[in-house]
């Protein structure tokens, strides 16, 4: 016992380190380049099943095909024993294949049943095909019985027995009756797994002679047919009402078994009445979710691909009114032989060790047999180098000459499998099967592949280099596969370039360059997006893609994963999708794709088309009533866009044919309305659908519903009474419609009488008209008024008593005791005694006020023009107040009253005066004869003195364009004076007046002027301007000039050279030198200045003067800020300081020198120095605009010493 467990011990550490070297086995490559060279055993590529079933009137083919090298022979064994396939002439082996044609025809087919196994050779080894079991197909007749009719009781339940005869396959199993009608299937009456019918319970209709059970055999083709089955049901006895019981499986628990793989079939059929609902249950655990199916009523649950958790039991409940039946299915699961692992063909190289293993699972566990070139491992040639353990067979240390092929028989009660696997012994130096150069490309960030597939025996080493200079090892951005693949995991523009892979083993070395390009990828920037578009519109698909600069993109749209329609009506652009007049049949998923040789992108969007909903059909009219009936209809088809509402409108055959009106509405969600009705209306309705995008064609029209006539429900509206004359009364309405008129025969039942006097009604019935006229009556009286309807079948309801009043006369009186109350200039309040109500003879509008203006009180009569004015007051007033009146001055004032016919007689006269006011402003203003120092001003009285005037006020000062420049003086006139010379003024300055008049009221509105003194200095006789000067700089350009004139508005124009332009203007007031600002570079423009002043039609103007604003201004140095230049300004400076020094000292000496002695003396009024305050000219200007500017020795000769 210790040495049985001592080699078992040896042989396990011996296995483990054999499968540490099971590595070394080599795939057989496909190349058939590389295949042609090596020997090869032989290999089963295609084989018949397992079970072969033949029909006899076929021939039978056993398929056995293989390769090998060289080509493999083919023999056969029949039933364990060698079939000589060339003694029988009816079978026929395939040139260069062991596949067999058997002719059955005009022989005994059954004679070529058995066991059949193909085997496969060449002088490398031997390879077995299945064992191939086969049989004839049969279809036995029935055997011969008699039925007897069967008789059972109405409630009960019933078995018909089919028991088809035993076929080859099982047949196929029907019920039908004599003409060949299959009988139907249902809750109540099944047919079962074995062809027989169960009813759960019999009804009278079950009765029949002909139930006939039939058996259709498929291989054959042949229908058996079994003798008619006559049930009779009676009902003399019958059964009532019971709890369900199982008909099949009997008992309370039954087993079945399933095998791994197959498909499990469990069936539970109960009687009971009423008939049971059937449901099933797993103990324990779920029913499997995605491979179970229930069939026949739920009487059959089928759960596909059985594995071993669905063993256990399974619980079908039959289930009535009055109680439950339960049997439970105890399911076990056996499998026969399924692969784990099978046996892999081996390459090895002399003295290499390689393992065949032969994974298997079944329940029960399987039998593993192992043979060698088709014999019994165990009757085979002693081999050292061979050990079999199990389901392992090791080969170690391999020899030239020991190929064979191998073959696995795994068994148990259930099946068998047998694989081959071979085992080839090969010495080849390595290849490697890639092709030269290749180039691989990849977008950044995927995987790349570099294949370095390779044969040799032993297996070549395979070793990368990037670049022929750096070793490739295994590592985070590497993997380098056993086939020899070098795979890149992330790949980045970095890792393209050249790569070498090299294959080594003992007999040589090869070497392979591949390329690898990682290219950037391809990506839709801008995906299409959702549309909602109308029909009949445009819809626009955007896909804009970004992609590596070497990959040529290709775009291509989808409808719904299918190509475009072929319509022209689908434009496709560079990067856009266009569908002109679109229609319903567009809606869908629309989809971009760009592809390029390496990758793709795509994005999709849903176009939605939308359209006006399709009209509702099927109008139907229920509970028709005498005045309601209800409308029902089925909504269209909403085009994608939500009905909102149904719109129902009707048509009046009877009163307005062709018309149709609106009746109402309901929401979109309704499709039914209750519609209340009028009488005697022909009605015909038709339905509108509405969604956001508009209405609906009308549906058809319904089928017309009259309502019978009856008397009005309803008298005319908008009932009043009025005069049009001073002795009439119109009464009128507005008329019913045929559709209110509920009848024929409608005519409109006049009343009237005087109110608040005891008398009877008026009356008066009219028809088709909807006035009447009531004469001879007194002026302005009320009336009660009603209008009733009537018609052929009664009277509507009782009217409404309206107030109408007869016709209106002018007024007979003018109102008395008219008072004026003057309360200011323009203001007076007028109050007078109302009219009596008798006179008014109408409805009181109000009153009416006329008053004119005579003059005013300081005018004589007859001297100014009359002015009427009106005012109407409203209602019953006594009072109103006359706005806007003219200060001091006489009116007259009449009344009159005023009704809807017109104006009352006038009441007497009443005149009255306004107070005194300010005055209006002076006529005129002018300012004349200026001087140096004096100004002359006239004016005129005011227009409206509005008063006594009693004098003037004047008030001035100087001032500039924008500020004042001096205290504000002020003088009062009399009012008989209007001229005045103002003195002292300063010489060349501008100043502003205000002249105002006065009454006792106070003073008015100013007149205002402006003027200016004249200048200390006149120029001499010729043009108002002198010369003009400029200079450009980068602020802009400089004008300067000389002026003389004595306009206040001084502009500067200018405008492009030869521009149709306005010329534009600056103001300049008070200066003598201005800056154009914002000129263009490189553009010449005209300038000039000009002169204007409102009071003067004169308009003063230089020449135009051209300046050319360079492209680019040269910058320009500023002296002021150099350094020698302040340097030179110190010194000077320093010398002033010490020539004031020497003068003050001899000063002190000598006293006043004759010059200045001279000047004290003469003092010349006519030259006084320029005040700093001058608001006219503000800048230094020569005195000598003409000749040069003389020195101080010249002023001191010239103006001091006379």
């Amino acid at each position: 016992m210790d040495g049985k467990r001592t080699w078992v011990a040896t042989f396990s550490a011996v296995l483990l380190i054999l499968l540490s070297h099971e590595t070394s086995a080599l795939e057989v490559p496909l190349d058939p380049k590389v295949l042609e060279g090596l020997p090869q055993p032989p290999t089963i590529t295609l084989q018949s099943p397992k079970d072969y079933i033949f029909d006899p009137r076929e021939n039978i083919v056993i398929h056995c095909e293989a390769k090998g090298k060289p080509h493999p022979g083919f023999s056969w064994t029949r039933n364990g024993t060698h079939f000589d396939v060339e003694s029988d002439s009816k079978v026929l082996m395939k040139p260069g294949s062991g596949t067999l044609v058997i002719d059955i025809s005009g022989g005994k087919a059954e004679a070529y049943e058995g066991t059949y196994q193909c085997i496969v050779h060449n002088e490398h080894g031997t390879a077995l095909s299945n064992k191939v079991v086969i049989r004839q197909s049969r279809s036995p007749l029935w055997t011969k019985e008699r039925n007897e009719v069967i008789q059972v009781q109405t409630g009960d339940f019933l078995v018909l027995h089919c028991r088809p005869p035993a076929g080859l396959p099982p047949p196929d199993i029907v019920w039908m009756d004599s003409n060949f009608q299959r009988l139907p299937l249902d809750s109540r009456v099944s047919q079962a797994l074995n062809g027989d019918l169960y009813f759960s319970n019999v009804l009278p209709e079950d009765s029949r002679p002909d139930y006939i059970c039939y058996a259709r055999f498929p291989h054959t083709q042949t229908i058996q047919q079994k003798q008619p089955i006559s049930v009779t049901v009676l009902n003399n006895s019958p059964r009532g009402e019971h709890r369900p019981s199982f008909m099949t499986p009997l008992g309370a628990t039954s087993t079945k078994m399933a095998l791994r793989g197959e498909t499990l079939v469990l069936e539970c059929i109960a009687e009971g009445l009423p008939t049971p609902n059937i449901t099933w249950q797993k103990d324990g655990g779920e029913l499997p979710t995605g491979r179970k199916k229930f069939h026949n009523f739920q009487k059959m649950l089928q759960i596909h691909d059985v594995t071993e958790a669905d063993a256990g039991d399974y619980r079908c409940k039959a289930t009535n009114s009055l109680g439950v039946a339960q049997h439970v299915i105890k399911v076990t699961v056996k499998a026969a032989p399924f692969w784990i692992g099978a046996p892999r063909n081996l390459i090895l190289a002399p003295n290499e060790t390689g393992i065949l293993t032969c994974r298997v699972g079944g329940e029960p566990k399987p039998k593993i047999n192992w043979f060698v070139n088709g014999v019994s491992i165990d009757n085979a040639p002693k081999d050292r180098s061979r050990k079999v353990d199990d389901d392992t067979v090791i080969l170690s240390h391999v020899q030239s000459g020991s190929s064979a092929v191998y073959q696995c028989n795994a068994s148990n009660e259930f099946g068998y499998l047998l694989a081959n696997a071979f085992v080839s012994v090969l010495a080849e130096p390595p290849r490697v099967l890639t092709p030269p150069n290749r180039v691989y490309q990849v977008i950044t960030n995927n995987p790349a592949l570099l294949h370095c597939a390779s044969f040799g025996s032993p297996i070549p080493t395979i070793t990368w280099f990037k670049d022929m200079q750096i070793s490739i090892k295994n590592g985070d951005h590497y993997v380098i596969h056993e086939n020899g693949t070098l795979e890149i995991h992330v790949a980045q523009p970095l890792n393209s370039g050249k790569y070498t892979c090299i294959a080594t083993n003992n007999l040589g070395i090869r070497e392979n360059h591949v390329y690898l390009e990682v290219k950037e990828p391809t990506r839709i920037l801008t995906p299409p997006e959702y549309k909602v578009v109308q029909r009949g519109m445009s819809a626009s698909f955007e896909c804009k893609v970004k992609h590596d600069p070497s990959l040529v993109p290709t775009m291509s749209w989808l409808k719904d994963n299918e190509e475009l329609p072929d319509d022209e009506r689908f434009v496709v652009g560079e990067d856009r999708l266009t569908i002109k007049d679109v229609t319903d049949e567009d809606q869908g998923t629309y989809t971009c794709n760009t592809n390029t040789t390496l990758d793709q992108d795509s994005a999709s969007a849903m176009l939605t088309v939308v359209g006006k909903p399709d009209p509702p059909t099927g109008l139907e009219l229920t509970d028709q009533m005498e005045r309601s009936v209800q409308l029902s209809w089925t909504p269209g088809d909403e085009h994608n866009s939500p009905t909102q509402k149904f719109l129902i409108q009707y048509e009046d055959l009877l009163h307005q044919p062709g018309v149709w009106l609106n009746l109402t509405e309901v929401e979109g969600s309704i499709t039914k309305a209750q519609l209340n009705l009028s009488p005697y209306i022909y009605y015909s309705f038709r339905v509108f659908a509405v969604n956001q995008v508009g209405y609906s064609e009308p549906s058809q029209p319904s089928s017309q519903y009259r309502t019978n006539p009856a008397a009005p429900d309803e008298n005319p509206t908008n009932v009043q009474g009025i005069g049009k004359t001073a002795e009439n009364l119109v009464i009128s309405w507005t008329p019913l419609t045929g559709f209110q008129s509920n009848g024929p025969g409608l005519v409109y039942k006049v009343q009237w009488r005087q109110k608040d006097v005891d008398e009877d009604w008026s009356s008066e019935s009219v028809a088709n008209v909807s006035h009447f006229v009531v004469s001879g009556i007194p002026t302005y009286v009320p009336y009660e008024i009603k209008v009733q309807a009537l018609n052929d079948y009664g009277n509507g309801p009782e009217p409404e008593v309206m107030i109408g009043y007869s016709g209106e006369d002018l007024p007979l009186s003018g109102p008395d005791n008219v008072q004026v109350i003057v309360h200011n200039s323009t203001l007076a309040e007028v109050h007078w005694e109302p009219v009596p109500p008798s006179s008014v003879r109408g409805k009181l509008l109000g009153y009416k006020v006329y008053y004119q203006r005579e003059r005013g009180l300081h005018e004589a009569e007859g001297e100014a023009m009359k002015e009427e004015h009106t005012l109407t007051f409203s209602g019953n007033r006594s009072d109103g107040r006359l706005p806007g009146l003219r200060p001091y001055s006489l009116y007259n004032l009449s009344i009159r009253a005023l009704n809807s016919k017109g104006e009352g007689p006038t009441s007497q006269t009443k005149t009255f005066e306004t107070l005194e006011g300010v005055p209006g402003p002076p006529s005129f203003l002018n300012v004349i004869n200026p001087t140096l120092d004096s100004l002359t001003l006239k004016w005129g009285p005011p227009k409206e003195n509005n008063g006594r005037l009693i004098g003037y006020t004047l008030t001035y000062q100087p001032v500039n364009t924008t500020s004042v420049l001096g205290p504000l003086q002020t003088k009062n006139f009399l009012a008989n004076e209007t001229t005045i010379i103002l003195e002292n003024l300063n010489s060349s300055m501008l100043y502003e007046f205000h002249l105002t008049a006065k009454t006792i009221k106070g003073s008015g509105p100013a007149r205002v002027e402006e003027a200016v003194t004249v200048m200390d200095t006149m120029p001499p006789l010729g043009p108002a301007f002198g010369t003009v000067n400029t200079s450009i700089s980068e602020e802009g350009a400089a004008i300067s000039w000389d002026y003389f004139g004595r306009h206040k508005n001084v502009y500067v124009e200018y405008m492009v050279e030869n521009s149709k332009d306005d010329w534009k203007k600056e103001l300049v007031n008070g200066s003598h030198w201005h800056m154009i600002k914002g000129l263009k570079p490189g553009t010449s423009y005209k300038v000039r200045v000009v002169a204007r002043d409102p009071a003067d039609p004169t308009v003063h103007s230089t020449d135009e003067v051209l300046v050319a604003v360079p492209a680019v201004l040269s910058r320009q140095v500023d002296i002021a800020t150099q350094g020698w230049f302040i340097g030179l300004m110190c010194v000077i400076a320093l010398l002033i300081l010490v020539l004031l020094i020497v003068c003050f000292i001899k000063r002190n000496k000598g006293g006043k020198y004759p010059v200045k002695e001279k000047e004290d003396a003469h003092q010349d009024p006519e030259i006084q120095p320029m005040k700093e305050d001058d608001g006219t000219f503000g800048e230094y200007r020569p005195l000598f605009p003409d000749a040069e500017t003389p020195s101080s020795s010249d002023f001191i000769t010239n103006h001091s010493i006379e």
